[in-house]
C-alpha cells in the first residue's frame, strides 16, 4: 500500500509517500514560512523528484490533531482536496501517535508533548517495545503540573518527543522527574511517522472518506472561549 502523508501541526511542515511501511520520498521544512505558502509546492516538488503523482497512492493521511488550528485546518483541507479530486480514503492520524512512531524501535516510554500555551501540553503517553507502540492514555490537553505529578506516582522515565518537548523536558526536571528528551533528528512530528501509523490504521479498517475527514482540537480556540466568556453561542 502507497500512503501519501501531511504533517502541518507545528510550526515545521512535512510530506512523504510510504509503500508497505518503506520510506520512498519524503521532504521536510521548519524555517518559519507559512503552511499555506509551503505546503503544495513542498509536495508538487517530492513527488515530481521522486517520479510520482499523488493518483499512485492509495490512501491519503494527514495529521489531524492536536496541534495549531491554522496548520491543522491547511493540512486537513490539502488532504480532502487531494482524497475528494482523486477518489482516495483518507487516514485522520492522531498528531501524537504519529509523534511517537520515530522511537517505535526503541524499548520504554515515550513522552509526546506540543506546546498547547496556556501552562498546558497535547499530551499522549506510549510504550514502546519491539518496534510497535502500546497506548497508555488518550489523547489530552493536560498542564505540566498534574502530568508531572502522574509521572512521579508511576514511576516512568520517559523519552520526550514533540515541538514541545524542551518545554516539557526542562519542567519535569527541575521537578525532579528523571526524563531525556530524544535526539535531536527524531524529536520532531514528520509526515512519515503519519504514514507509518496510517497503515495501522488501515489495516483495522480505520479509514474514513474526504468528506469525513475533520481536524481534532481537542479543546476550543480562542475566538469559541472568548464567545462563551461572553455568554455568546458557538454556532453563531
Amino acid at each position: 500500500m502507497k500512503i501519501l502523508a501531511l504533517e502541518t501541526s507545528a510550526k515545521s511542515v512535512s510530506v512523504a509517500v510510504t509503500k508497505d511501511g518503506a520510506v520512498l520520498c519524503r521532504s521536510y521544512l521548519n524555517v518559519g514560512l507559512t503552511h499555506s505558502r509551503t505546503l503544495m509546492p513542498l509536495l508538487d516538488d517530492m513527488l515530481k523528484n521522486a517520479g510520482l503523482t499523488a493518483a499512485d497512492a492509495d490512501l491519503v493521511a494527514v495529521a489531524a490533531g492536536p496541534g495549531s488550528f491554522t496548520g491543522l485546518r491547511i493540512g486537513v483541507a490539502a488532504a480532502k482536496g487531494l482524497a475528494w479530486a482523486l477518489d482516495k480514503p483518507c487516514c485522520a492520524v492522531s498528531t501524537l501517535e504519529a509523534m511517537a512512531m520515530n522511537l517505535r524501535h526503541t524499548d520504554g516510554t515515550v513522552l509526546c508533548a506540543m506546546d498547547a500555551r496556556r501552562d498546558q501540553i497535547y499530551n499522549a503517553l506510549f510504550s514502546a517495545a519491539g518496534g510497535s507502540l502500546r497506548r497508555l492514555c488518550d489523547d489530552r490537553a493536560i498542564d505540566l503540573a498534574s502530568l508531572c505529578d502522574e509521572l512521579k506516582e508511576s514511576r516512568l522515565v520517559p523519552v520526550i518527543v514533540g515541538d514541545g518537548a524542551a518545554l516539557c523536558f526542562a519542567y519535569l526536571k527541575d521537578a525532579g522527574v528523571s526524563c531525556r528528551i530524544a535526539p535531536p533528528e527524531l524529536v520532531m512530528q514528520n509526515a512519515v511517522g503519519v504514514a507509518l501509523a496510517a497503515q495501522e490504521m488501515a489495516r483495522r479498517g480505520e479509514t474514513v472518506s474526504p468528506q469525513a475527514l475533520v481536524p481534532r482540537y481537542l479543546r476550543l480556540s480562542q475566538a469559541e472561549r472568548e464567545r462563551l466568556a461572553r455568554g455568546l453561542p458557538l454556532n453563531q
